[in-house]
């Protein structure tokens, strides 16, 4: 099988090539082909994929282009994992929002419309390419932000576009590690948007055992989640969210303590990647040695504002072992061999979320074959979190109507309409500020 991988010179790529190589069965991969805009940075990724390759006996065929139609030909597989404007687009969606006073994270508030503004598109063009090119190809998406992104392809490519996301899976296999369950047996009760989602469940041989970490303040208050929120919190809302809820149940502190720090996440991984892709550029650097070095510090980093900000400490040594790629991994497995599986995914609602439309993407446990991913029937969320979902769904749904129609007022009204900007004033300062940095949406009229 071909897969091609769409921003092929980005940094995580080695994590997908990594996975591939411990797939020995029949159907796997065995070509894989590189597209980026960037010469220089195919060039330094395809050099640690060649040092990870060379310990392993057949291992799929690399290749490398900036020429997307040539990319997508006969492709079986499509990841997309672009990012539109680079680390330093990320690092002004943060400089702008902070300067407003709200959070500039990149899938979050006003940066992830910032960036959504700019990538949709680009995305657009790519499901119409791959749609042409490459009819019978299935696309992962991995574009962040991923729900926004994946519902954007899907009105091109319907139900061949799956958008992935390794924060529920982590957020699983955390509670499961917890309460001594093996992940593997376990059915998350996940339900909500891209980095808007609760775990509600957890059912062991037909038992839900979530209750029984509630209880315990020790288990409860011992892993990732439980250290951020707090227990008394979670105790409060009966479930579990995902980390990046931490954004809106204590948004003030956070944005807070971004505005304090030297760099933001974005200036701070724009700097380091430059670092890892500048030593590429030496013939005898270890291209391998460099990349796990530099990508052992990148997770290390990861949220550390708001593990600051909750008094959370460091991060458990489990959980810096990322976990996007054995999803994407298991993904193609089940579709290309009908090999069944149960894999949290951004899908369409098809009616699963009731307070939702059929083409809204959703992020819910999914059953997978050769088929594609079906969303499985979940129980309604409560209120407060069904308020929240709507909310977002329908800034999501300005974000792409603005896109469509290159209209600088909907931009405004996606922004003011956001729970995390909450004023017309500085949702239009906001738009202001982010089309004067950002040459990818000059297109707003």
């Amino acid at each position: 099988m071909k897969l091609t991988i769409l921003g092929g010179g980005g940094f995580r790529v080695p994590l997908v090539y990594g996975a591939l190589l411990t797939d020995r069965a029949e159907g796997r991969v065995t070509e894989v082909v590189l597209h980026d805009l960037d010469d220089s940075r195919l060039y330094a990724v395809a050099r640690v994929l060649r040092e990870q390759a060379a310990v392993v006996p057949d291992a799929p065929r690399v290749t490398a282009t900036t020429d997307l139609d040539e990319a997508l030909r006969g492709a079986d597989f499509v990841f997309s994992a672009i990012r539109v404007g680079g680390l330093e687009g990320r690092a002004n969606d943060e400089r702008v929002a902070l300067a407003e006073g709200v959070l500039g994270q990149e899938t979050v508030g006003a940066g992830g419309i910032a960036y959504g503004l700019r990538t949709v598109p680009v995305a657009v063009d790519i499901a119409r390419r791959v749609a042409r090119l490459a009819p019978d190809a299935w696309v992962i998406n991995f574009t962040n932000p991923a729900g926004l992104v994946t519902e954007a392809m899907s009105r091109h490519l319907g139900d061949r576009v799956i958008g992935i996301c390794d924060s529920p899976v982590g957020l699983g296999r955390r509670i499961a590690r917890v309460l001594g369950a093996d992940p593997k047996e376990a059915w998350i009760d996940y339900v909500g948007l891209n980095h808007l989602g609760w775990v509600r469940g957890l059912r062991v041989a037909g038992r839900d055992e979530l209750p029984r970490l509630l209880a315990d303040a020790d288990l409860l208050g011992s892993f990732e989640e439980g250290k951020l929120f707090g227990v008394d919190w979670l105790r409060s809302l009966g479930a579990i969210p995902n980390e990046y809820l931490h954004y809106y149940y204590f948004n003030r502190e956070t944005v807070r303590a971004y505005q304090q720090v030297e760099k933001t996440r974005g200036a701070f991984l724009a700097d380091q990647q430059a670092r890892f892709y500048e030593e590429m550029k030496r013939p005898d650097a270890a291209a391998l040695t460099a990349w796990d070095r530099t990508r052992a510090e990148r997770e290390a980093t990861y949220m550390a504002e708001n593990r600051e900000t909750a008094g959370a400490g460091e991060r458990d040594a489990d959980d810096l072992s990322g976990g996007y790629e054995k999803v994407a991994l298991a993904l193609m497995r089940a579709i290309a061999r009908d090999e069944r599986a149960t894999l949290i995914l951004n899908v369409r609602n098809q009616g699963t979320l009731s307070v939702l439309d059929a083409d809204a993407v959703i992020e819910v446990p999914c059953l997978v074959d050769a088929n594609g991913a079906h969303p499985v029937a979940v129980a309604p969320l409560p209120d407060h979190a069904t308020g929240l979902v709507c909310a977002v769904k329908g800034v999501e749904r300005e974000v792409l109507a603005a896109a469509e129609s290159a209209s600088r007022a909907t931009a405004v009204k996606a922004f003011a309409l956001h729970p995390l900007v909450d004023s017309v004033n500085v949702a239009r300062k906001l738009v202001e500020g982010y089309t004067d940095v950002h040459p990818g949406l000059a297109y707003l009229r």
